[in-house]
């Protein structure tokens, strides 16, 4: 006898119960890093899932190429004046992998000094973007999501879009070397048009103690509605992996480091131009 719809509310009203009950008794598991795969799962998800799915209209490809077990270092590009593409890219791996796998984020230090972000970030298992917290969580199997781009990335202005700023020192590369653990490159477009950046007011931004102060279409314009985001088309692709297994012993050479971190930052900028090939229109179905 198929369910009736009340079945089904009731399913979901002593779901909600139960997990209201385990939060307020305690009764959950966090790793080392905080993180919380209850909530991230039955909170955090489901809201993001609105947006990648509904809002940008999200089209993920390549995801064979991220490992169904053992660890992965997935490196990105950044944009979006609001580093939404992170969030997005986290909830579609998982939502649409084989394996569901997370992906455990690598935050820059401003993240994880701001009191509610900071919470947030650590349960939904991002930690902050350094070498020894990478190397615990590659050798712990963990698929470990990195932007190198950095701020250079998210705050630059809409007349650079989709071009990848500098990588900095390649410290994700030496990460993947000393763990001998494979780099998969992804390509992400459609995050510069959900705030268009046209200016960055920079006096303004270092009086707050920001690395920028976004002047969008919408923004400061109309206030607190100036935070929608515009409803662009998302097209993700993971690219093929890059062995590192036979180069551990090379962690430290500089001239490794520089080629291996060159060679993912030309992978993901073709991508790019390859999708935008298959999106013409920003904002089209």
């Amino acid at each position: 006898m198929p369910d009736q719809p009340g079945d089904v509310w009731d399913r979901r009203v002593a779901s909600g119960l139960a997990f209201l009950r385990r939060r307020l008794s305690g009764d959950y598991q966090v790793d080392e890093f905080g993180f919380d795969p209850e909530l991230t799962e039955s909170v955090f998800h489901p809201m993001l899932r609105l947006l990648y799915r509904d809002w940008f209209r999200t089209e993920v490809t390549g995801l064979e190429h991220v490992p169904a077990d053992g660890a992965g270092l997935v490196v990105g590009n950044h944009s979006g004046t609001v580093a939404l593409d992170a969030l997005i890219l986290s909830a579609a791996l998982h939502d649409q992998h084989p394996a569901h796998r997370y992906l455990r984020l690598l935050g820059a230090d401003l993240v994880f000094r701001m009191p509610v972000v900071s919470e947030i970030a650590r349960k939904t298992g991002g930690t902050v973007a350094c070498n020894p917290d990478a190397e615990r969580l590659l050798r712990s199997g963990e698929v470990v999501g990195v932007f190198p781009e950095g701020f250079k990335g998210v705050g630059k202005l809409y007349s650079d879009r989709y071009k990848l700023q500098r990588f900095g020192r390649g410290g994700f590369v030496s990460a993947a070397l000393r763990t001998g653990t494979p780099i998969v490159p992804v390509a992400i477009v459609g995050g510069e048009e959900i705030y268009p950046m046209l200016a960055d007011i920079k006096p303004l931004a270092r009086l707050l103690k920001l690395p920028y102060f976004p002047v969008t279409p919408t923004f400061p314009w109309l206030g607190p509605l100036g935070m929608v985001p515009l409803p662009s088309k998302w097209l993700i692709e993971f690219c093929p992996p890059i062995p590192t297994a036979h180069l551990t012993d090379s962690a430290d050479d500089p001239l490794v480091v520089f080629n291996l971190a060159d060679q993912v930052r030309e992978t993901i900028q073709q991508t790019l131009y390859s999708l935008l090939e298959r999106r013409p229109d920003p904002f089209g179905p």
